[in-house]
């Protein structure tokens, strides 16, 4: 059984160990949150301090050309791109995931006539699905087709356009077999579009390995962005000059600064871009990404994996009985960055957990969520935190009034 001392020796011995002094963590709490917000990287603070300060309150305008905000969006893309298995010139930083799903998903459509049907799975993350409903409401030639979990390659036909698919389930953590899907996808002669929120910066992604043809993701998850960071879009080259995409805005012409009337789309991956970036975040974004410096993603993942198999090990020894059941895969390998466990009084058993200094989250009806993000969690973070659950579950200080109330954001 793993002792809390062999705990510190792992510790002592990561590789990655020193990547932690990157990040502002506050003193005395275990951040096991990254898969939803990442923790504050101290260059990050430090860029945006200066893009306000000295770029913006002292150079103005003159900040575009002098500081090169007007090639943050690519120089952003380019160091994502290395994270995802990506050349610089397939990735963007720009809009939101559900932006950039909207505009991939109808591109898409565009490119394969004939072929109405959207695939995607039930329980997939919320937004993916809202936007696919959108598409289809105002396009009546397009088909939403939502399918059981796993029942993907059985609904591919030559209706299908296009496929959209998490690689890391939300809830439960269940990475996807991006390369088998991607291929079945191609063969049937549809477009894959990956949602890489939950495995950017965590995982080894490998998009041009694995066959993919469009991906987007989120800045602020395991990017470490910051709240409401700019997100990314994956074009393969493949694609590249097929594809339009449908929100035409300025920055995406081969021309921005002619101010001419009529669209003309840049050429490669600039076509994707739609209105003016936002600096201060791109900034951040921008700095936390250079804390991937040095770091190899296939060692990421197996410290991610190996935080997560400690996790679960812990709970199921100090917490047995208490009400936990695992939702997530057991087998490292098939699990993503978290590690999610199912308890009928989840919500009330989270807040306890953040007010003894130990932060998840939630997501309904019962699911409690982990995070290790193994730029900052420690292995000896897991052992504090599971034997602070195990004290929480054992005196049922969870059934406090003031942990009982659900706030705006879960």
């Amino acid at each position: 059984m793993t002792s809390r001392q062999t705990c510190l020796d792992r510790d002592a011995a990561d590789p990655l160990g020193g990547m932690r002094a990157r990040f502002s963590l506050p003193e005395g709490v275990i951040y096991l949150d990254g898969n939803s917000l990442g923790a504050l990287p101290v260059a990050a603070a430090a860029a945006v301090r200066q893009a306000v300060e000295r770029h913006w309150g002292q150079d103005l305008i003159a900040s575009w050309n002098m500081h090169g905000w007007i090639a943050l969006p690519q120089r952003v893309g380019s160091k994502i791109a290395r994270l995802i298995g990506a050349t610089a010139d397939e990735v963007v930083a720009a809009d939101s995931v559900s932006v950039n799903l909207f505009k991939l998903a109808a591109a898409a459509v565009g490119a394969r006539p004939g072929r109405p049907v959207v695939l995607t799975e039930a329980g997939d993350f919320p937004t993916d699905l809202y936007i696919l409903q959108g598409l289809a409401g105002m396009r009546p030639d397009v088909e939403l087709r939502v399918v059981a979990p796993g029942g993907i390659e059985a609904a591919l036909d030559e209706r299908t356009a296009v496929v959209l698919l998490s690689h890391v389930h939300y809830r439960s953590g269940t990475v996807r077999d991006m390369a088998g899907l991607s291929a079945a996808i191609r063969a049937a002669g549809a477009i894959s579009l990956w949602d890489l929120s939950h495995s950017a910066g965590v995982l080894d992604v490998d998009l041009n390995r694995d066959g993919a043809d469009l991906a987007a993701g989120c800045g602020y998850k395991y990017l470490n962005g910051g709240p409401g960071a700019p997100a990314y879009l994956f074009v393969a080259s493949r694609h590249q000059a097929a594809l339009r995409n449908p929100l035409s805005g300025w920055m995406g012409h081969a021309r921005p600064f002619d101010f001419v009337d009529d669209y003309a789309p840049a050429p490669g991956i600039d076509r994707w871009l739609c209105g003016t970036p936002p600096i201060l975040s791109l900034t951040a974004l921008d700095a936390a990404l250079d804390g991937f410096d040095g770091v190899d993603m296939a060692g990421a993942r197996a410290k991610a994996g190996a935080l997560g198999d400690l996790f679960i090990e812990r709970v199921e020894a100090r917490c047995a009985d208490r009400g936990l059941a695992l939702a997530s895969p057991r087998e490292a390998a098939a699990r993503g960055g978290q590690v999610s466990f199912r308890h009928p009084h989840g919500w009330a058993v989270m807040q306890n957990l953040i007010a003894r200094g130990v932060i998840g989250d939630f997501r309904s009806p019962d699911v409690i969520r982990f995070g290790f993000a193994p730029l900052y969690v420690r292995h000896v973070d897991v052992w504090d935190a599971v034997e602070i659950l195990g004290e929480i579950l054992d005196s049922e200080s969870w059934r406090d009034a003031r942990f009982q109330t659900v706030a705006a954001v879960t």
